[in-house]
């Protein structure tokens, strides 16, 4: 058991894992190219199960050496739930997990160290993330009963209901096409419209958007600072550790030259 476990925690076999996740992708991919399905679908057919069994293989080896404490590394979880939706069969109405077979590709988040930074200081910018949205959902909500009363009998497409109007200030905020598809058609209309729209966008594009990107790259920084503190606290263990060893080293020098000094002096 213990050699198994030195196997599924080595870096060569982490290695082996993540080429056949990538080789796994590019077979996923092929098969929604026709031609290349007539020349090899048959190959890529078997590669994809082949690939598959060995995730299914590596996910039980690692449940039986781990257990119970499998459960407690959420990447673990996170392997299990995506090798588990790709052994649901695609049949009848659960076809459309078929497409999700490609989820496989995302087990190379849990492979690289970078990524796995990446995707912890995302997940640690959630609570913060969650305050952003709830304020985003407030303004949206104003502007958009806002709009409706304001636009909705002449622009009925873009404002005649919250959703609507919703969906149309989402348009102006990601700034697609904001000023000659909806603003200027607006304002032909309404010549003070640009009075609600220039402060919506600068509420949300230049305020609220950007508030998003401070906690994200703040989450991040906060990732890479434990992740640094933990490397040093590391590095500061092993150079003590080492130091003990030095010390011990020299104190046995030590003792072996005064036994030599004591069988050397004439009795």
């Amino acid at each position: 058991m213990n050699q198994l476990k030195a196997l599924l925690s080595s870096r060569r076999f982490e290695t082996v894992i993540t080429v056949l996740i990538v080789i796994n992708a590019i077979t996923l991919g092929l098969e929604t190219v026709p031609e290349a399905m007539q020349m090899f679908g048959g190959l890529l057919m078997l590669l994809d199960r082949v690939i598959l069994g060995v995730f299914v293989v590596e996910v039980a080896a690692r449940l039986l050496v781990w257990r119970l404490d499998f459960f407690r590394d959420p990447w673990r979880i996170f392997d299990l739930v995506v090798v588990g939706v790709a052994l649901v069969p695609a049949t009848g109405g659960l076809s459309v997990l078929r497409a999700l077979r490609i989820l496989r590709v995302l087990r190379i988040i849990s492979m690289v160290p970078s990524l796995k930074r990446v995707v912890g200081g995302l997940v640690s910018a959630l609570p913060g993330m969650g305050s952003i949205m709830l304020l985003l959902t407030l303004v949206f909500y104003v502007f958009s009963v806002m709009a409706t009363k304001l636009y909705g009998d002449s622009f009925p497409e873009w404002f005649g209901s919250i959703p609507a109007s919703a969906y149309s200030l989402f348009q102006v905020m990601t700034l697609e096409s904001w000023s000659m598809g909806i603003v200027r058609p607006v304002m032909e209309v309404y010549p003070m419209a640009w009075a609600f729209f220039i402060p919506f966008i600068a509420s949300t594009t230049f305020t609220v958007l950007n508030l998003f990107i401070g906690i994200i790259v703040s989450a991040m920084q906060e990732e890479h600072d434990a992740e640094a503190s933990a490397d040093r606290e590391a590095m500061a263990s092993e150079q003590s550790a080492m130091l003990e060893e030095l010390k011990a080293i020299r104190k046995d020098l030590s003792d072996l030259k005064a036994m030599q000094a004591d069988t050397a002096r004439p009795s």
